[in-house]
């Protein structure tokens, strides 16, 4: 009996004349995100990718879970191929289905027949396999409303598969699929969420993090590196680039008015992103603001900072408040980290009192004071860059 997984598409099925395009994307992330799992073969077909398994060695088990993480597919399924045969198909039900049925007291049968050629009908399939189940599991009820479980059998063009229960996939769009995006990526709950979400979209994402020794420890970058390890589970490898602030800050604390340093030093931080998503190719900004959560998240302090860059500012997390970024960071994994006691470089020198609604003539003028084109030429100098793949999580 051969146990394989049916990856099914989301969205890529609305793709028309691009849909191979995104196929090939999706195909090739999963391929990448099977390798540490060992040998199996990645088939195309029918709005499904098939995954098998090729020797003993193939742990299938984690492979189900690293599925699940790649965006693009909306449900994942353990299921067991047959031969397209009746007598066949409910042997397989007999045999393979009852361990997903433990502790269940309900099911439904279901089936879907891709293939019109097979002489039953869908209802036919699943009375039959229904019957099958009900033989060796005689304890359970048949609930075609609520059950707690759908067995489902799929009669496709090469073999048939049952399975029951599949799980939940990403979602979303493939990794690639959308164009580069250069995330702002601070030591926050926030913009770790935001990179999750800008990959789920198909954002190829790299991350840029400012750092402001030494008012910022090693630590704190180190919690930095380790949430962008954390966001890779999902979004694949990505370079995280590193800038120093520590002099533009001093520069803006020596001449400037102390409301307006957070948002002179986010000009800063936006006229440097957009120099280096200019150089990487990145099509799109990223950050983890969220709409009025803070003093420079107000619409009159984003529309200052977004005068700067010349490329689009994506904020998916704008319109959700914190318990909804924080259930989600909670799921992909980066919550525990980000709430590590690390100080990040927007906490230093910040204002007693910012400026929630600032006048653009009046952040101009005190930007003048500062001059920090030769101090922003020089810290982008100084740039640095640390893969995903080569970090050793804290």
């Amino acid at each position: 009996m051969k146990e394989v997984l049916l990856c099914k598409y989301g969205e890529i099925v609305l793709k028309g004349l691009n849909r191979s395009r995104f196929e090939s994307i999706l195909a090739k992330r999963l391929t990448q995100k099977l390798a540490a799992c060992g040998n199996f073969r990645v088939e195309r077909g029918q709005s499904t990718i098939f995954v098998e398994p090729l020797d003993k060695f193939a742990d299938i088990d984690r492979a189900f879970e690293e599925a699940k993480k790649v965006f693009g597919f909306v449900s994942i399924a353990r299921a067991c191929e047959v031969q397209k045969d009746m007598d066949a198909i409910c042997a397989a039900a007999k045999a393979y289905i009852p361990p997903y049925l433990a502790g269940a007291s309900t099911f439904k049968a279901d089936a879907r027949r891709s293939d019109k050629r097979f002489p039953l009908s869908s209802p036919q399939i699943a009375a039959q396999v229904g019957g099958s189940v009900l033989e060796a599991m005689p304890h359970l009820k048949v609930d075609l409303k609520t059950p707690q479980i759908t067995v489902m059998t799929e009669i496709r063009e090469h073999a048939a598969y049952l399975h029951a229960s599949a799980e939940k996939g990403a979602g979303g769009l493939p990794v690639g699929s959308s164009g580069r995006c250069l995330l702002l990526l601070s030591g926050g709950i926030d913009s770790p969420v935001a990179g999750y979400l800008c990959a789920r979209r198909g954002a190829q994402i790299e991350a840029l993090h400012f750092e402001s020794i030494p008012y910022t420890s090693e630590r704190a970058k180190q919690k930095v590196l380790t949430l962008a390890k954390e966001v890779s589970d999902y979004a694949g490898d990505f370079p995280v680039h590193i800038i120093s602030l520590t002099r533009i800050q001093e520069q803006i604390r020596r001449n400037c008015n102390e409301d307006y340093f957070t948002l002179l030093l986010r000009r800063s931080m936006m006229r440097l992103a957009d120099r280096l998503a200019e150089q990487r190719g990145c099509f799109s900004l990223s950050t983890g603001e969220s709409l009025g959560q803070v003093a420079s998240q107000t619409m009159q302090a984003l529309a200052v900072t977004d005068a700067v860059p010349t490329r689009p500012v994506l904020r998916p997390c704008i319109c959700m408040d914190k318990e909804e970024i924080v259930v989600l960071a909670r799921k992909i994994g980066t919550f525990e980290t980000s709430i590590l006691p690390y100080e990040d470089c927007c906490t230093v020198f910040t204002p007693r009192h910012p400026k929630t609604s600032p006048q653009p003539e009046k952040v101009l003028a005190e930007e003048r004071k500062a001059d920090l084109s030769a101090l922003e030429d020089e810290a982008f100098a100084g740039l640095y860059t640390v893969c995903t793949d080569e970090i050793d999580p804290i």
